[in-house]
């Protein structure tokens, strides 16, 4: 049976979670893993006062979370109780969800790589020299890296990729990676998921921007509009195009018959006359001629010269 001081953390442990439920309809899921305790003292302070880090055993939030719905009947927070698996703690927030999230991001560390630890991005070892004797070859050869003997230092020939993203680190790659120098991870908070009133949705949901649904609004009427119009059938959609249409068709049995209104009578003297439009358009293009015949007035050669760029590029 858990001693009393036990018994005493576990109370407030779970008056303090079931405080944040009540308090707040935000969170983020966030993965800890390979987080240090200087980072999360730099996240916290960062994240204050509008949002709460809380980290603890997962069986131990569950449970909260459960006695908490039961006991008032709010049942929304069910929904982050079942996604509460491996290295992970929330976020309460009250602030905008997508500034939280940048301001979470903003803290992550270097690290290098080690071994049999899970990879989150492509480490890629440029070609060129490594500054390493020709006796550590061996490294290279594990790995089919391709290599020469330049000015007794080892050198890469081509660019090659050592370590893959969502694979395991292997101890040769570990190696390498160490002896060069590199420290190719970077370690912080990872936002998994977002809770927002019920809701669990993916944080890549936040980089939907208020153009990107505009868009795609205005590519789905665009759809429905020609569905409906090729299955004549009507909807709000159709109606802009279905107008536009049924004019073409009024205008086109305007000028076939002797039936006129005030919108057909300009396309009509333009059929019976099209020479007077285009007296009409060559009378401006005139204009500009005599225009560009003044350019040769200045006496300086330089000018003048001047002046005729000008005009031809008008």
């Amino acid at each position: 049976m858990p001693s009393a001081t036990a018994l005493k953390s576990k109370q407030q442990y779970n008056d303090k979670l079931c405080k944040l439920l009540d308090e707040h309809e935000k969170a983020f899921l966030v993965h800890a893993d390979n987080v240090g305790s200087r980072q999360f003292m730099d996240i916290r302070t960062a994240l204050r006062p509008d949002s709460c880090i809380l980290m603890g055993k997962n069986t131990m939030m569950r449970k909260c979370i459960r006695d908490y719905a039961e006991r008032t009947g709010n049942h929304a927070w069910d929904v982050l109780e079942q996604k509460l698996v491996g290295n992970v703690g929330i976020v309460f927030t009250k602030g905008e969800l997508t500034e939280v999230r940048a301001k979470i991001a903003e803290y992550v560390v270097p690290a290098p790589a080690r071994v049999n630890a899970v990879a989150p991005l492509d480490v890629v070892v440029p070609a060129g020299p490594t500054g390493m004797e020709p006796s550590q070859t061996g490294f290279f050869q594990v790995l089919n890296i391709a290599t020469k003997i330049n000015k007794g230092t080892i050198e890469i020939l081509s660019d090659v990729t050592v370590v893959t993203k969502g694979e395991k680190v292997s101890s040769s790659a570990a190696t390498l990676l160490g002896k060069m120098g590199f420290t190719p991870f970077f370690y912080g908070l990872e936002t998994l998921e977002v809770y927002d009133k019920g809701n669990m949705f993916s944080v890549k949901v936040l980089d939907i921007s208020d153009d990107d649904i505009a868009t795609m609004f205005g590519a789905g009427v665009k759809n429905i509009a020609a569905l409906s119009l090729a299955a004549n059938y009507p909807t709000v959609a159709a109606v802009p195009h279905a107008l536009i249409n049924g004019y073409k068709n009024i205008l086109a049995l305007s000028i076939g018959t002797d039936y006129t209104f005030p919108l057909a009578e300009k396309v009509k003297e333009y059929l019976a006359n099209p020479g007077a439009f285009a007296a009409a358009s060559g009378g401006g293009g005139g204009g500009g001629g005599g225009g560009a015949a003044k350019a040769p007035e200045p006496e300086e050669e330089e000018e003048e010269e001047e002046g005729g760029d000008f005009d031809l590029f008008d």
